[in-house]
């Protein structure tokens, strides 16, 4: 099997191959343009629902697809539509995941607002919930009202800071005050939100479900059509990411020695056996094996607005741990419903003791690692119809 290390010595050597002007050129590769909107939140735009979205766009979502698309109303109102293409019809065939960001993302636009003195009246679904996928009716519709004594929510502070944090993590577990700490902190002042959250750092059920998620992550991975559609969405080097700052982002100095060196494409990423495609199991096993402490959320039942409260349980699980120095990094491969992954999806759910209509809506790895820098995301102003 092909090591990091390996892959990493093989790109080291392309560069060199290529020359001495090109350490310089990779060195000049920044997707900081892709970046802008993390930046533009902070400083608004003058219109309270615009200063608000450019927080909610930042929300967690599935590929990095950033589905959500808004259509303003009047002066004070907009409405929430999903962009169909931007849906993962092979690893989330009922578009449950994709909903689930819809809920981090208005959960994102309710902090934002209040920090500003602003109600978010959202109406979820004001057409009905669509089924069994996602259509052309609104997720949502929203309204807001100036109202001084709105609480402001205390983990808005972190939302410039939250990442999904996709690297090994440190050798240390969560301990249980932590844990305490993360549950009070998320659920804090949210009794209305019904998904619960579950943590674990005992060595033997953190065992369990590392095997189950790295079976999981190998049926994603070894079935040609899921595994393609993570390929075709993966922006390759910077001059990709900038061009189209969604999807999944593989860039920096050395992933541009390894595109420019040919070791790394679309192409070799999906070919069996190739540098690239053992690389990627490699790494995502020295990911998986750091791992010392797990996290899932169990909803009552998976309703549209279930899924919506999913993901806005999820967000704040993300903010809350970002505020006590915890890494968070979704595994939920184990929870996608397509044939193949049926019966590990099964198994999961029995040694987790969840039976239907509940279920598991989100498992994530805790710990402790460096924070990434923020993912590449469009500007507010592109994800507006009416502009």
């Amino acid at each position: 099997m092909v090591s990091r290390r390996q892959i990493l010595v093989t790109g080291g050597a392309s560069l060199l191959l290529l020359g001495g002007g090109f350490g310089a050129y990779v060195g000049t590769r920044s997707i900081a343009k892709a970046q802008q909107p993390w930046k533009q939140a902070a400083k608004g735009f003058g219109d309270p629902r615009l200063d608000a979205l450019a927080y909610a766009i930042l929300a967690p979502n599935p590929h990095n697809r950033q589905p959500w698309q808004v259509r303003l109303e009047g002066d004070d109102g907009f409405i929430v539509y999903c962009d169909l293409d931007k849906r993962l019809p092979h690893t989330d065939p009922p578009n449950r995941q994709i909903t689930i960001g819809f809920g981090a993302f208005l959960e994102l636009f309710r902090q934002a607002a209040a920090e500003k003195g602003y109600r978010a009246e959202i109406s979820p679904f004001p057409e009905g919930e669509p089924e069994p996928v996602l259509d052309s009716r609104p997720i949502a519709s929203i309204k807001l009202v100036q109202d001084p004594s709105v609480a402001r929510d205390p983990l808005f502070s972190t939302i410039l800071n939250r990442r999904s944090t996709k690297e090994a993590f440190a050798p240390r577990s969560v301990d249980d005050a932590i844990f305490a700490k993360l549950q009070s902190m998320a659920f804090a002042g949210q009794a209305e939100l019904t998904p619960s959250l579950i943590t674990t750092s005992d060595v033997e059920q953190v065992e369990k479900l590392k095997e189950l998620n790295w079976k999981a992550w190998s049926v994603e991975y070894d079935v040609a059509r899921t595994q393609k559609e993570s390929v075709d969405l993966m922006r390759i080097g910077a001059a990709e990411v900038n061009a189209n700052p969604d999807g999944i982002d593989i860039s920096g100095p050395m992933m541009e020695a390894l595109r420019l060196g040919g070791i790394v494409s679309r192409e070799e990423l999906a070919t069996k056996g190739s540098t690239a495609y053992e690389s990627g199991i490699s790494m995502y096993k020295e990911m998986l094996d750091s791992t010392s402490s797990f996290g899932w959320l169990i909803s009552p039942d998976n309703s549209r607005t279930t899924q919506l409260q999913s993901g806005a349980a999820w967000v704040r699980v993300n903010q809350a741990a970002t505020a006590l120095g915890l890494a968070m990094h979704p595994v939920s491969q184990i929870l996608q419903e397509f044939p193949e992954m049926a019966d590990l999806y099964d198994q999961y759910h029995d040694y987790l003791a969840v039976a239907a209509p509940a279920r598991v809506q989100g498992f994530f790895r805790l710990g402790y690692a460096a924070a990434p820098e923020p993912s590449p995301r469009w500007p507010v102003e592109t994800l507006l119809l009416n502009v």
